[in-house]
């Protein structure tokens, strides 16, 4: 696959996890979305807040404006993201720094993590061959590339679509 049309795939494919989450979203009225769970844990709203931040935080590794990527470790060979995604535990806790404020309004929600889909894909669509094959650690701490970044966005937003729908009790 060429590099324009794995460019191509990734956006597509970030672009169709955050229309099924965004429609979620929509579906759902503000007082659905900032409903906290009874037994704890972040609202629609929040999670929604949470999947923007992390978007940016990887269209920043994509697009050069986060300086954690490094040249690919001494053999390095792209895993498959399948054998990545296995090893997630299902339950994962985010770090600090990405953990929503603790009142985030429906608005505040959806804005965020509507910007955060734009600078994703003007990352994608500014990513050249040279840079794609820095790297970074994967939750797991397997290193892979950025064009596996983009992959990560949208598992990452697919998981948290699976949240939002059991939280909305859709």
């Amino acid at each position: 696959m060429t590099h324009t049309e794995r460019i191509a795939e990734l956006t597509a494919t970030f672009n169709a996890s955050m229309a099924r989450f965004l429609s979620r979203l929509d579906g759902a009225t503000p007082e659905q979305l900032t409903r906290t769970p009874d037994d704890g844990g972040w609202s629609a709203a929040q999670v929604a807040w949470h999947v923007g931040v992390i978007n940016d935080a990887f269209a920043g590794l994509i697009d050069g404006s986060a300086s954690n990527a490094r040249p690919a470790p001494e053999g390095f060979a792209e895993t498959p993201w399948s054998e990545i995604a296995e090893k997630v535990p299902e339950k994962l806790v985010a770090p600090e720094r990405f953990h929503p404020p603790a009142v985030v309004t429906s608005a505040e929600g959806l804005e965020k993590v509507r910007a955060s889909q734009q600078r994703i894909v003007e990352a994608l669509a500014g990513l050249d061959p040279e840079r794609a094959k820095l790297t970074v650690r994967s939750t797991i701490g397997t290193p892979i590339n950025l064009y596996q970044v983009g992959t990560w966005a949208a598992t990452h937003v697919a998981r948290h679509n699976a949240q939002v729908k059991r939280l909305l009790g859709v």
